[in-house]
């Protein structure tokens, strides 16, 4: 049994053999295995060109030059030039390289795009932003400043009715246009827009004299003089405030006194002409 088996073995064990060394076998072998070979060697030779696998160069940097001096060096390197983007800068050239994509000296692939941002003719006409009331100059400033506006302090005024720092009025090439700011007014961007602030400063008036005068005449010396009324008193004998008459104030008159602009004067009435008044 293990002599049938065995010599079975070798029976199938010789066919093999004599199959795959018989000469149309390995000839049929050996061009499929060179018929394999070279469509791999072909395959990589075309992605290597195809992808100019291992081929690169540097990024010259075009920033600040000319569009047309830009785009000859660019084509003389073979590299495509694509315009994205154009925007106005105060003080640039027009067609002036602004920015690139890719950046300068980066290396890319021959034939690359590079993508250029350059400087145009004509300013953007913006909105200037809206001047609600009185403004901080500050704040409002820094609005201009963001749409590209130049904002300058043409000139400072006291004026003790609005808080310091405060625009009072606002010039484009001399003109005022104030009022025209509320209802929306255009300018160029990167244009300078003048304004006129308040600042702070301490003003001292004389302190009025205004026992013996009449409620009604104190009230106006106060008010010309740029002071207010603080506390009215009046005595137990007033039936008429207006005709009434001031027998003291706080503070008190003094010829070299001074108040502060703005601040309160207490009266003290009464109703007859006090004693020493004429």
């Amino acid at each position: 049994m293990i002599q049938k088996i065995w010599f079975f073995i070798r029976r199938v064990g010789f066919e093999v053999y004599s199959f795959w060394t018989a000469p149309f076998v390995v000839k049929n072998c050996l061009s499929l295995i060179g018929t394999f070979c070279g469509l791999l060697l072909l395959t990589f030779w075309w992605l290597k060109c195809y992808t100019n696998h291992g081929e690169s160069q540097q990024v010259p940097n075009f920033v600040g030059m000319g569009f047309r001096e830009a785009t000859q060096k660019a084509l003389s390197r073979d590299f495509e030039v694509v315009v994205n983007d154009s925007i106005y800068v105060p003080g640039k050239p027009p067609g002036q390289v602004l920015a690139q994509n890719p950046l300068p000296e980066g290396r890319v692939k021959e034939g690359r795009t590079i993508y250029f941002t350059v400087a145009k003719n004509n300013p953007d006409i913006i909105k200037m932003p809206e001047l609600v009331g009185s403004d901080d100059y500050d704040l409002y400033s820094r609005k201009c400043t963001r749409l590209g506006l130049k904002p300058r302090v043409l000139a400072r005024i006291a004026d003790p009715k609005l808080s310091p720092n405060t625009i009072v009025a606002v010039l484009f090439r001399g003109d005022t246009i104030t009022e025209e700011i509320r209802y929306g007014y255009k300018v160029e961007m990167g244009a300078t827009i003048d304004f006129i602030v308040s600042e702070q400063v301490t003003l001292t008036v004389e302190i009025p004299d205004c026992v013996c005068q009449t409620y009604d005449a104190a009230r106006f010396l106060i008010s010309s003089s740029n002071l207010s009324i603080g506390a009215v008193i009046n005595d137990g004998t007033v039936t008429d405030q207006l005709n009434a008459y001031v027998w003291r104030q706080t503070p008190q008159y003094d010829p070299e006194g001074t108040m502060r602009v703005g601040e309160q004067i207490d009266l003290y009435l009464t109703q007859e002409l006090p004693a020493g008044c004429r």
